[in-house]
C-alpha cells in the first residue's frame, strides 16, 4: 500500500519514510504544498500523512482543495505540539486524525492501521493460502505454523499477491506497488525477488504467467 508523506522537515520525512517501510508500506515523500496537491489529486494512496507547515501551499489549504475535490483518502495531520487551534482547524477542514509533534513512530504507524482499516471497512484479518498464513496486523509470515523471515520488500511483494489471489498482477503492477512512481522498472529484480520470496517460503504457490505476470491461486495446496 502506498502512504504519502508531506514533510519539509527532511529528518522527520527521512524517519517516517523508514517507518513506513519497515511496516510494510510505499512511502513517497514530497515537501512542499504545491507539489503534495498535485500527487494527492492524481495518485491513489491509501492514507496521507500531512504537515502543516509547508512551503509554497501550507497543509491547511492543500487540505481543503484535497476535500474540496471530493479526494477522499484519509489524511493524519501533523501538528505542533500545544497547538489545539491547528487541530481544530485541521478536523473542520476534514483531516481524518492529527498528532503533535515530537511523536513516537509507533504511534503514527499504529494511527496510519487504524485510519487504512476503517477507510477500507476491513479489520485486515489474516490470510491463508495453502500453508502460508499472512498476517497484516503484525507483518508475521508463518508457513504450516512455522516463521518466515522476510525482509520488507518481499514481504510487500507477498502482501500484494495475496491481497490479489486470484488475480494475475504484471510486473507493473508489482513495480508500483513495491516502489511507487518512478521506482524499479527492471522486470530482472521483480523475478529476482519472486525467487528468493519462493526458496524462503519452499511451497508453490506463486505462478508464472509467462507474458502476463504472477499468481497466487486461491486453492494452493
Amino acid at each position: 500500500m502506498r502512504v504519502l508523506v508531506v514533510e519539509d522537515e527532511a529528518r522527520v520525512s527521512a524517519d517516517i519514510a523508514r517507518a513506513l517501510t519497515a511496516a510494510g508500506y510505499v512511502a513517497e515523500v514530497v515537501s512542499d504544498g504545491e507539489e503534495a496537491w498535485f500527487r494527492g489529486s492524481t495518485e491513489n494512496y491509501a492514507a496521507i500523512v500531512l504537515d502543516i507547515g509547508l512551503p509554497k501551499l501550507d497543509g491547511l489549504a492543500v487540505l481543503k482543495r484535497w476535500r474540496a475535490e471530493r479526494v477522499a483518502t484519509p489524511i493524519i495531520m501533523l501538528t505542533a505540539r500545544g497547538s489545539w487551534s491547528e487541530r481544530v482547524d485541521g478536523i473542520d477542514a476534514g483531516a481524518d486524525d492529527y498528532l503533535a509533534k515530537p511523536f513516537r513512530m509507533e504511534e503514527l504507524l499504529a494511527r496510519v492501521r487504524s485510519l487504512i482499516r476503517r477507510s477500507t471497512g476491513v479489520s485486515e484479518p489474516a490470510i491463508t493460502v495453502g500453508s502460508v498464513n499472512l498476517e497484516p496486523r503484525t507483518c508475521a509470515v508463518t508457513v504450516a505454523g512455522s516463521p518466515v523471515d522476510l525482509t520488507p520488500l518481499e514481504y510487500r511483494l507477498l502482501s500484494v499477491l495475496f491481497h490479489n489471489r486470484g488475480k494475475v498482477i504484471s510486473q507493473s503492477e508489482l513495480s508500483d506497488s513495491l516502489y511507487g512512481l518512478n521506482g524499479e522498472r527492471d522486470s530482472n529484480a521483480i523475478e529476482a525477488l519472486i525467487g528468493r520470496l519462493r526458496r524462503k517460503l519452499k511451497v508453490n504457490i506463486i505462478e508464472t504467467r509467462r507474458g502476463f505476470g504472477y499468481c497466487v491461486v486461491r486453492d494452493a495446496a
